[in-house]
């Protein structure tokens, strides 16, 4: 690919997973590939990120899902930057950014799929309409990426033709995660949490489909166990306030640190602060927070997960799926917290600190090995092959071919 004009379109750029994986994706395009981005609504702390990057960002102002105004805005937006490919991403975005790039012209338009679940799309309920509209919509592009197996038999069930599926999985810079001792202890002060304290950790979205009322209420079920424990919630949403009086109601408010949205570039830190990190959600596309709190050592428990579910088990052998009730979290927060504590004075040979050593002085946190199925999902790789999808996208473009 020569000289190359991508747009992005995404719904918002918030502190969420597709719109953090956005941006790593563009920061690891080839030179020749020249990236823009315009969000439909919601400026966030990522189009900062975007912006400090060096990549243009433009916001349409749309001010709902039924802002017609903002289509051919965005029709003349596209046609004044000439694009080779158009890309979108989110919902709102797919369903208005394919067809602008249509009616402006652009035949190489690339879809990626981040959020489908088996019964919800980016957190909310998947209805009828929402379905029949995203299939007409997805008839406009020339492919739709899933971002995991998962998705792309979701894609296939809901009746989008294989044949326009391209399963490319979402990608995350593994040495960015790397255990860090002294990140650890800066976050730890940072958030008041006891160099000792053993710390649960979650990651996310505060939003229902995330199902962190599962992780407070579990939390609060071996609290009087662990005396010295906490529960760390990094994020940001709708349901903070129900949560922070959920937290209050089950006595772990004093117990549970809330760190609000959280730029990438702190996340290894918070992640370092952790001792063990849990995904309640029960529907996921991919899981990235999962990949990531393994690149930076941890044990994970998940209730469900596509980017470890759909690997063999010993890719993986720290996260384990679990049931989705606080009991069943609660029960294994103990048991790994109990776990931890008897390594005291020696670590297992699958067990590594920071500093490498056999032996782990008590308190001390003990870091498993990065394992394999980190390594199926280096960013780079994903930026590879999403570079050859747009170049097959073009020839197919020049040759006339249908998409």
């Amino acid at each position: 690919m020569s000289g190359r004009r991508v747009l992005h379109i995404v719904t918002g750029l918030g502190a969420g997973g597709a719109e953090h994986q956005l941006r790593l994706l563009i920061a690891h395009m080839p030179p020749e590939v020249v990236s823009e981005v315009v969000t439909l609504t919601d400026p966030g702390v990522v189009a900062d990120a975007l912006r400090a990057d060096g990549v243009p960002v433009t916001c349409l102002g749309m001010r709902g899902n039924r802002d017609l105004a903002a289509l051919p805005r965005l029709v003349r937006l596209i046609r004044r930057g000439r694009y080779d490919v158009v890309h979108t991403h989110l919902y709102r975005a797919c369903v208005y950014g394919r067809l602008a790039a249509r009616l402006a012209g652009v035949r190489a338009v690339v879809a990626t799929e981040h959020s489908l679940g088996e019964v919800q799309i980016e957190g909310r309920p998947l209805t009828a309409g929402a379905r029949a509209l995203y299939l007409a919509s997805e008839r406009l592009g020339a492919a739709t990426v899933a971002v995991s197996p998962s998705v792309a038999r979701r894609l296939a069930d809901w009746g989008v033709r294989p044949s326009r599926i391209r399963a490319v999985p979402n990608g995350i810079d593994a040495g960015r995660f790397a255990f860090d001792p002294a990140a650890r202890a800066a976050e730890r002060e940072r958030l008041g949490l006891a160099p000792d304290a053993y710390v649960v950790g979650g990651v996310g979205r505060l939003v229902p489909g995330k199902r962190f009322d599962a992780l407070v209420r579990a939390f609060a079920e071996v609290a009087d166990r662990l005396p010295r424990a906490g529960l760390l919630l990094v994020g940001d949403g709708p349901e903070r306030d129900r949560l922070r009086a959920l937290a209050a109601a089950c006595g772990v408010a004093d117990r549970t640190v809330w760190t609000g949205a959280a730029g990438a570039d702190r996340l290894p830190g918070l992640l370092a602060a952790m001792d063990l990190f849990v995904s309640p959600s029960a529907d996921e596309a991919f899981g990235l927070a999962v990949v990531e709190a393994l690149a930076a050592g941890l044990p994970v428990r998940h209730v469900t997960c596509p980017a470890v579910d759909d690997l063999p088990p010993a890719e993986a052998p720290d996260a384990r799926r679990v049931g989705g009730s606080p009991a069943e979290i609660a029960a294994e927060i103990a048991g790994i917290a109990a776990g931890t504590r008897a390594l005291g004075a020696a670590a297992s040979p699958a067990l590594v600190t920071a500093g490498g050593a056999a032996a782990v002085p008590t308190g001390a946190p003990v870091r498993r090995v990065v394992p394999a199925a980190v390594r199926r999902y280096d960013i780079a790789h994903t930026a590879r092959q999403v570079t050859a999808l747009y170049d097959t996208l073009l020839d197919e473009a020049s040759h006339g071919c249908p998409g």
